[in-house]
């Protein structure tokens, strides 16, 4: 395993992922319109505590769907050996995670949502600009494709919690684009399977700006279970 950047493109589907560590496997997939290394942080805290991380990016090029993107990811999974992981996602990589589920519910043990994506179209760009600064710029045409992967399916078909999948939720309570009521509605619509944990006074980009309290609620949680 390695932890430099990788390439999964059969098809020309041109997937990108890094994998490090070994362990219990966790996926991390990165909000609309991000490149994954704003996730380095956490995944390295993850793998110092004997977690095998992999991030893995959105198809580089063409239209898909929320099925095609959950099947890019369980590829990349057959592609490393991986059998069975966490999937977690920030915002929309959220919810590819619970498409995953969904689709592919033997691939994964359970779903880590960071922040909860609502399948509404929101303004980003000041939360990330708070953060990165004003030369920062997401990618466009790749938000452009996963919010159409998102509006093209409906919303039962990825936004619904698989059955018997434990589902952590973290989430920012200041956060003004996954806000923490998408969460608590979440819960309330599967109290059995759904956690909920907040990272006070975080925003929406709070896996960057608080790593170390939310890989501590995912350890956590993941020892629990």
């Amino acid at each position: 395993m390695t932890q430099e950047r990788q390439t999964f493109e059969p098809d020309g589907r041109a997937v990108a992922y890094i994998d490090e560590g070994s362990g219990p496997a966790v996926v991390l997939l990165p909000a609309a319109g991000l490149d994954f290394a704003y996730l380095g942080t956490l995944a390295s805290i993850l793998v110092e505590e004997d977690f095998r991380v992999v991030r893995i990016g959105s198809r580089s090029a063409g239209t898909a769907t929320m099925h095609d993107l959950a099947h890019d990811v369980v590829d990349v999974l057959t592609e490393l050996g991986i059998g069975d992981a966490w999937i977690g996602g920030h915002a929309f990589g959220g919810a590819v995670a619970r498409t995953v589920a969904l689709d592919h519910h033997d691939r994964v043990n359970g779903i880590l949502l960071l922040g909860v994506e609502a399948g509404t179209t929101v303004d980003r760009s000041a939360a990330l600009t708070a953060v990165f600064g004003e030369d920062y710029a997401p990618d466009a045409a790749l938000e452009e494709r996963q919010v159409a992967a998102l509006l093209s399916t409906p919303t039962p078909e990825w936004a619904t919690i698989a059955p018997d999948t434990p589902t952590l939720v973290i989430q920012g309570s200041a956060d003004e684009i996954t806000p923490a009521d998408n969460g608590f509605a979440l819960q309330a619509s599967a109290p059995a399977l759904v956690s909920v944990k907040s990272v006070e006074g975080a925003g929406h980009l709070f896996v960057l700006t608080h790593p170390g309290e939310t890989s501590w609620f995912i350890e956590d949680y993941l020892d629990w279970d």
